[in-house]
């Protein structure tokens, strides 16, 4: 794992939604995971929502909370496995503007040194929309925790080196006319 400058730290603005078409916010452990993580690591809670297993409304909340400005990257959790109802990484596909395949390989590379062959059932992911990152994960608190310890941790650091995506943020939206 590369160094952390202690200096210039700035906290994101992150957003949790849950996919999932039974799970409340009483129940909700893989969002619990993620919020506690996050806070815990200096971040913002910007928003944080439950949606069910519908390829629209989860593409929908993308894109609502990728035109607010007071949200600058999305975690998912839930909906990325093979079963009929499993189409986060499909709405994903419907509204990114860019992909950030390395994400869903590195996923699956820390997931395998834990749970084995059976990670080839995850589709986690990452896209940009708006400027906004968007982290698709698996539905389980362990997943969450990998993939928030093992990858977005440091990637949400902006102090991280030797280059990580918040000191990116900033220009995810050159290609924009107006930005």
């Amino acid at each position: 794992m590369a160094a952390t400058d202690q200096a210039g730290f700035r906290p994101v603005r992150i957003a949790v939604l849950t996919v999932s078409d039974t799970r409340t916010r009483d129940d909700d452990r893989s969002g619990d995971t993620l919020e506690e993580r996050l806070l815990d690591a200096g971040h913002e809670l910007a928003a944080r929502d439950i949606v069910r297993d519908d390829r629209a409304a989860i593409a929908e909340r993308f894109r609502t909370w990728a035109e607010d400005e007071n949200i600058e990257v999305i975690i998912s959790t839930g909906g990325t496995g093979v079963t009929g109802r499993d189409v986060t990484p499909e709405a994903l596909s419907d509204v990114a503007e860019k992909k950030v395949d390395g994400f869903g390989e590195l996923f699956r590379w820390i997931s395998f040194q834990k749970i084995g062959t059976s990670t080839v059932q995850s589709r986690a992911d990452a896209g940009v929309l708006k400027g906004t990152y968007i982290f698709v994960l698996p539905g389980s608190p362990g997943a969450c925790r990998d993939g928030w310890d093992e990858i977005l941790k440091d990637q949400l650091d902006i102090r991280h080196k030797p280059c990580n995506f918040a000191e990116l943020l900033p220009r995810l939206r050159e290609h924009e006319p107006d930005a």
